[in-house]
């Protein structure tokens, strides 16, 4: 049965945890990242699609190529940064739902209009980044979250020969604290939400 918890865990998931700009420069080691997957594969997604595609860049020479590809400030955080993720979709994702959504393999014809495909590849997608990021704070990682990068020439350097996309990028690792911003206002209840 589900219980709530403790104020401990939800701070270091969503109160105190903070988007980083430095890393402690050590290695993340392929156990760790393995374990990050292994919790955000178990995020829902709909009708199991599971259409995020993770490249994981902790080469020297894969940072290089990702930094040369980033804008402003970014290049730097992922120099620095132990692995900086690239958060895909695969557009050819309904290949895999008789896999994924055994009960019902007919599924995939659900998205064979190329617009609502592309669609729920992108949203699940951002859902899957999400539950990597959340994954990475529960077993005590910081995470630096980034949307400035040449996502064509990204597409082409990373995912080229694929029909996979890039949604977004995140840096994973131990935070310095260094350049960070102090808390930044999030909007009310009130301001956010209706009860209807």
């Amino acid at each position: 049965m589900s219980h709530a918890l403790d104020n401990a865990a939800l701070d270091q998931i969503f109160r105190e945890a903070r988007s980083q700009n430095g890393w402690v420069e050590e290695v993340l080691p392929e156990t760790i990242i393995r374990e990050i997957y292994d919790l955000t594969k178990f995020g829902p997604t709909s009708a199991n699609i599971s259409p995020a595609r993770f490249v994981w860049v902790a080469s020297p020479e894969g940072k290089e190529k990702l930094a040369a590809l980033s804008s402003g400030t970014n290049g730097a955080k992922i120099l620095k940064a132990p692995v900086t993720v690239i958060i895909g979709y695969d557009l050819d994702f309904p290949e895999k739902i008789p896999q994924l959504f055994p009960h019902n393999p007919g599924a995939k014809d659900w998205f064979q209009d190329p617009a609502f495909r592309e669609s729920a590849a992108f949203r699940n997608s951002s859902l899957q980044g999400a539950y990597l990021m959340i994954a990475a704070r529960t077993l005590g990682y910081d995470v630096g979250p980034m949307s400035g990068f040449n996502q064509p020439a990204v597409d082409e350097a990373f995912f080229g020969g694929t029909n996979v996309k890039s949604n977004f990028i995140c840096s994973i690792g131990k935070g310095t604290g260094e350049n960070l911003f102090g808390r930044l206002p999030r909007l009310a209840f009130e301001e956010a939400n209706r009860i209807v």
